[in-house]
């Protein structure tokens, strides 16, 4: 299954970078193409995430919709950010490795909806936390951004 591989091989390349940017592999979605696929844009035309947004992201998706598979997750990402981005399987899976391993998920074998075996994940307590923290941390930041962007008045 190409989906496996591609898992496989970023996963092995996560752990070879410890991570570093490699969760920032999410892809601006540029035109949508006669048949409905979105055409993806070149590597120079990445929307830039800032380090462990993508965490947030699926922390905050199993915090409104309970456990989900993978799919499912990055599915309601995509939807939510109106189809802006697309996540890259090679990237969601090490995230859920990292944030299960973290404690902040679990992670659970069942069957999806169309009968296939899959892999569920919930958040814990400890990731209820993290959610928390991080949410507060992301307000902070935004508003000390936008203070700074904001025109200036000219003290005379």
């Amino acid at each position: 299954d190409a989906v496996a591989v591609e898992g496989a091989q970023a996963l092995e390349r996560f752990q070879n970078h410890e991570g570093e940017r490699a969760l920032l592999d999410i892809q601006f979605v540029g035109h949508v193409a006669s048949y409905g696929k979105p055409i993806r844009r070149t590597m120079a035309d990445k929307l830039d995430v800032q380090p462990g947004t993508l965490a947030l992201m699926i922390l905050r998706t199993l915090e409104v919709l309970g456990p989900l598979h993978g799919y499912g997750i990055a599915r309601r990402i995509e939807e939510t950010a109106k189809h802006r981005l697309t996540l890259n399987y090679g990237t969601l899976y090490p995230a859920l490795l990292k944030l299960e391993q973290e404690g902040f998920i679990t992670a659970e074998w069942s069957q999806s909806e169309n009968n296939r075996r899959a892999k569920f994940y919930a958040l814990t307590a400890a990731g209820r936390r993290q959610l928390a923290r991080e949410t507060r941390e992301w307000h902070q930041t935004a508003e000390l951004i936008a203070a700074i962007l904001a025109p200036q008045r000219e003290v005379p």
